[in-house]
């Protein structure tokens, strides 16, 4: 693999490093801050950092050389790193001080973060793209579109009346990025748009409103990080609250949502659904969700755009100038 200017390369336990002037400290002789990547696209995006910032491409599978390691304060996840086996060697880089997520979600980091280590997460970086997703699947269920697909297939002309998205009653549960994302997507389709956050604030109804709020939603989607306190949010009783006809959208976790309630109204044919998430996932391909009426399943998809790789990039390049000038970070979510 190329090396590049202020980029070590490590496969296995090889380094390999250019020659480039001043290896680890900048021309001023102050001392470089080393951030491991999980691939060269950062580095090359980030090409003009290089002579403040020793960029070190590391898997997190292999060992890194014990003298890269002592250097190492920055650690960049990568895209879809959730497997724990990616996550064991971070104790040895001795004097890590950040671990930073490209996701938004985090839950699954919390249990290796090493003690003293402040993680950020990925805020904002998905939101383009999942808003999208979460906009494909309100309008290809609300206008029918894989019926339609179907009848194309057959050749058979299909003209129902369907359900508009305008003048719908959509409820976003959630108030991050995320969110607003998708809120500033849906308000030109004319919908009644309500919001709802941790605690009521302008604009945004506090999650102790979701009882009545539900009973009058034509549209719900679930934008909120998974906790404890998201645990099915959407159980039993929550679903039981939507209108008939209800569609239930979740690009969050699969969690929040009790699948066994969403499953049982959904076969019943009350409510619909457009997941981008499950539980389980991936969703065992024997699973009954597959085949429940009226819902649309994508795997996992809201974030998984070409759109990522330049937005990753630039939150990292914010994050690095901030340690540079001895600024706090953003999207601060834990420390070890």
């Amino acid at each position: 693999m190329p090396t590049h200017r202020g980029i070590s390369d490590i496969e296995g336990v090889s380094l390999h490093m250019d020659a480039a002037p001043g290896r680890g400290q900048c021309c001023h002789n102050q001392a470089m801050l080393t951030v491991t990547v999980p691939d060269t696209d950062l580095v090359e995006r980030l090409s003009d950092l290089t002579d403040r910032v020793e960029f070190v491409q590391w898997d997190l599978l292999s060992a890194l050389p014990p003298d890269v390691a002592a250097r190492v304060s920055v650690v960049q996840i990568g895209h879809y790193w959730g497997d724990p086996a990616r996550w064991h060697r971070l104790p040895e880089a001795a004097n890590l001080r950040y671990v930073l997520l490209p996701s938004a979600g985090f839950e699954h980091a919390l249990p290796h973060l090493p003690s003293g280590v402040t993680l950020c997460n990925g805020r904002g970086v998905h939101s383009a793209g999942t808003a999208e997703l979460a906009m494909m699947l309100i309008l290809a269920s609300q206008r029918g579109l894989i019926d339609a697909i179907d009848a194309q297939r057959e050749g058979r002309w299909l003209n129902p009346e369907l359900a508009s998205l305008a003048d719908r009653r959509v409820l976003i549960v959630g108030a991050g990025s995320l969110a607003e994302a998708l809120a500033a997507r849906l308000r030109p389709f004319e919908v009644e748009l309500t919001m709802v956050g941790r605690t009521a604030r302008d604009g945004v109804h506090g999650i102790d409103e979701l009882p009545v709020l539900l009973a009058q939603t034509d549209v719900v989607v679930l934008t909120v990080p998974y906790s404890p306190d998201t645990h099915h949010l959407l159980d039993a009783a929550a679903l039981a609250a939507l209108p008939d006809g209800a569609l239930v959208v979740n690009v969050a976790r699969g969690r929040v949502v009790d699948t066994d309630a969403l499953l049982a109204e959904l076969t019943s044919g009350r409510l619909r659904a457009g997941l981008d998430v499950t539980d389980p996932e991936p969703l065992p391909s024997d699973h009954p969700l597959w085949r429940a009426p009226n819902t649309i399943i994508t795997a996992h998809q809201g974030g998984n755009s070409n759109a990522t790789y330049p937005r990753v990039a630039a939150l990292l390049r914010r994050q690095l100038e901030h340690l540079l000038a001895d600024e706090p970070l953003e999207n601060v979510v834990a420390v070890g």
